[in-house]
């Protein structure tokens, strides 16, 4: 992978992490474009690093305040004001909640992590996976309006979309959004816990990652880019994250199925000719 490919992949990956659209998916897709491969999943760990840097930067208030509520809550443990903590603090509350939706993800990562980056090197199944996505967001186009305040239970529940959607081609930001919908959940208030909910992931799967290569050793141009592709997730990331939040209050979720269909078509004629050839 040479410097412009990774900056042109970089910002593929930041715009689509936050459209619900699949980033993945459109990596794996990219790459099989351009003709470009890389060694396990070490450039998609560190271009989801750049999107974790853009979300900090969007939800850095929201970020801050529950670190601070749940710092306090460890530093001053008491069983009988938990509860209590848990239904008067909101910040406190949605830390807790993070906590059980991360569950799911970090089962699947622990035990199929070797299946999930077999997957990552096809584009067929990619193809495929996006008509499911398409499926789900062009279902909340029915989907009325709620105000829901949601606890563990639909925390939970949106963290096996999470899981889900570590498939290439499942989108992320798209299955966890329109599974709070589905769940009750009022639309912005399922895209706030969607894009929180991410960054434990991001940041224990980078840290890992990172110690990996650290191990390894890595070559200096690999280096490079990695850092670029990093930046243009960063930098594109913010710019998408900004306007889906946008899109989101406006109600328009469902319109993003349409492109998913249109791209999983294309790509199952596309790449099923070399697979049936």
């Amino acid at each position: 992978m040479n410097i412009l490919q990774a900056l042109w992949l970089g910002v593929l990956q930041g715009v689509t992490e936050f459209l619900p659209i699949s980033s993945s998916g459109h990596l794996v897709l990219g790459k099989a474009i351009l003709g470009v491969h890389t060694e396990g999943v070490a450039y998609e760990v560190f271009v989801h690093f750049g999107t974790f840097l853009a979300i900090l930067t969007i939800f850095w208030k929201d970020v801050w305040h529950i670190a601070k509520a749940v710092g306090h809550a460890v530093r001053h443990p008491s069983p009988g004001k938990l509860s209590l903590r848990y239904q008067e603090d909101p910040f406190f509350r949605v830390g807790i909640l993070i906590c059980i939706g991360t569950i799911p993800i970090l089962v699947v990562g622990l035990f199929l992590e070797h299946e999930i980056e077999a997957v990552f090197s096809s584009p067929l199944f990619v193809s495929v996976a996006l008509l499911v996505t398409g499926s789900f967001l062009l279902g909340t186009r029915w989907i009325k309006s709620q105000d829901t305040r949601f606890g563990m239970l639909r925390a939970f529940v949106i963290g096996l979309a999470q899981a889900f959607a570590i498939l290439p081609g499942i989108s992320r930001s798209g299955s966890t959004i329109a599974a709070g919908m589905y769940a009750g959940v009022e639309r912005s208030e399922a895209a706030r816990f969607s894009f929180l909910l991410v960054l434990p992931a991001i940041l224990g799967a980078t840290v890992l990652k990172g110690a990996e290569l650290l191990h390894t050793g890595i070559p200096s141009q690999q280096i490079m880019t990695l850092f670029v592709g990093t930046i243009a997730a960063y930098i594109s990331g913010t710019i998408a994250l900004k306007w889906l939040l946008g899109v989101i209050r406006r109600g328009r979720l469902d319109r993003f199925g349409y492109y998913c269909y249109a791209l999983g078509i294309v790509g199952i004629i596309w790449f099923a000719q070399g697979f049936l050839l």
